[in-house]
């Protein structure tokens, strides 16, 4: 879409004001609006100004001024406003040397897309997540000098089967049991396809959705294979679909990767294919029918693992749900089905446009640009340089012996060392300047100080059972 035509689209939807989006570093969508009046063509080039020092792991405040350009390829109305709203993502520039801005995560995407094709291995990196989220009835919480506590509660909840509810009709899923069943049980059917119709109302092609294992209201809705900044726009609007859908009704959606203790947290398995002019690279005669190049990439994601998971487990929650030896995919080993490897080989299909694979230790409290455009950085890294994977690991890996399952290496056990294995394994990722050493360094150092050394200095909840009475 042009400049031009965004215009026209505006006015035909009688569109009353422009909302201007952009990411701040660790991942949320940042807003502000302007009336329509104020949009023109050259708006797309000269953009607008923004204080850079208030989002989160960008600017210091001496240094504060930035613009946003919108593009015009992502303009959309926005489905929820009360008046008619053009909505434009943007990127993210220096007024000052009208360069694009190294911590953008749009930007950094954007390179990745473009040294997937200044390698000439191809020229698309395709990417289709599976972000799993909890819909909630209630949820409350307090960190405090003196008290910290949260509390969960759910219709579904299997904890609820013996509350007054006036009354209390039953059909909630035992944990670990919530994969697929019918409603009644499946209380959030017709909410689910509301968000997958929205989502389609926004031109995002919708693959499947469902109710997932653990009990109060965990969910999946699947979107269809796109190039890699798109996916990474669309995980943005699928996001803000799903938190306005639930929060209209009286619900609330976490992307929180472990928020119950003793069920199945939420994943977001990632597939990944790279094609050359519309041809699939990863279809061949090697194992699963997959390529040498399919091989090779598997080789550099398992060999980068311990660094990417930095972005694609970006929160010190994110380790609740990436304990060995609990079904969690922490395995640096490869399959053709079996699901607690890191990466799987999808079987569903022959066909050679189906061949991908499934890398399935992310979650969906990541930042997509960013964890893609790692994603892709350690797979080319691992075709430039032929890494060999090894051999599959089709067995039962719970059922392994201690001697046999302490060879098999494993995802980091805490953000902390994910942080220090990117800061000890970055050049991957710094080729054709994708990642700039200032925006790795910013991540880790945001991350530490936000994040990690809060975390470390407060007493946890659970600390008091074990030894209040020391």
């Amino acid at each position: 879409m042009t400049p031009t035509e965004v215009l026209a689209l505006a006015k035909e939807n009688n569109c009353k004001v422009v909302d201007f989006r952009f990411m701040d570093y660790p991942g949320l969508w940042q807003h502000f609006t302007i009336p329509i009046g104020e949009l023109d063509e050259a708006s797309f080039e000269d953009g607008y100004g923004f204080d850079g020092s208030s989002i989160r792991g960008w600017q210091p405040i001496h240094a504060s001024d930035m613009l946003v350009i919108p593009d015009p390829v992502t303009a959309k109305i926005d489905p929820f406003y009360e008046h008619a709203t053009l909505v434009l993502i943007c990127n993210i520039v220096d007024p000052v040397t009208s360069e694009p801005y190294s911590r953008d995560p749009r930007y950094i995407a954007q390179k990745a897309e473009n040294y997937l094709k200044s390698t000439g291995l191809g020229d698309t990196a395709y990417i289709g997540p599976e972000a799993e989220f909890f819909i909630f009835d209630d949820i409350r919480f307090e960190s405090s000098r003196h008290r910290a506590f949260y509390e969960i509660d759910s219709v579904e909840g299997h904890w609820n089967t013996g509350r007054d509810e006036g009354p209390n009709l039953g059909y909630k899923p035992r944990y670990k049991e919530g994969y697929f069943p019918v409603p009644p049980t499946d209380k959030f059917q017709n909410m689910r396809t509301e968000m997958l119709l929205t989502l389609e109302s926004l031109g995002i092609e919708i693959e499947a959705q469902h109710h997932e294992v653990a009990t109060a209201g965990q969910s999946e809705i699947d979107m269809r294979f796109k190039p890699l900044l798109q996916m990474a726009d669309q995980l943005m609007w699928f996001k803000y679909v799903l938190k306005n859908i639930a929060f209209k009704h009286g619900h609330t959606v976490t992307f929180m990767p472990k928020p119950l203790f003793e069920d199945n947290g939420s994943g977001m398995h990632t597939h990944l294919s790279i094609w050359r002019d519309k041809v699939p690279l990863f279809a061949g005669d090697k194992y699963a029918g997959v390529s040498q190049e399919a091989m090779y990439a598997i080789g550099g994601i398992l060999r980068h693992c311990q660094a990417l998971c930095a972005f694609t487990n970006p929160t010190t929650n994110s380790y609740k749900r990436l304990v060995p030896g609990f079904e969690a995919p922490v395995n640096l080993a490869y399959s053709s089905q079996n699901r607690s490897a890191a990466i799987r080989i999808p079987m569903y299909s022959a066909s050679p446009k189906a061949k991908r694979i499934e890398f399935r230790t992310p979650d969906p409290s990541c930042n997509g640009y960013l964890a893609f455009s790692a994603l892709l950085m350690a797979a080319l890294d691992g075709i430039e340089n032929k890494m060999d994977p090894g051999d599959p690991l089709d067995k039962d890996i719970y059922g392994l012996p201690p001697e046999e399952l302490a060879e098999i290496p494993s995802a980091p056990g805490s953000l902390d060392e994910a942080l220090a294995a990117l800061d000890a394994d970055r050049e991957f990722l710094m080729k054709g300047d994708v990642f700039t050493p200032d925006a790795i360094d910013m991540w880790i150092e945001y991350k530490t100080k936000n994040e990690i050394n809060p975390m470390r200095l407060r007493p946890h909840p659970h600390e008091f059972l074990l030894y209040y009475d020391i």
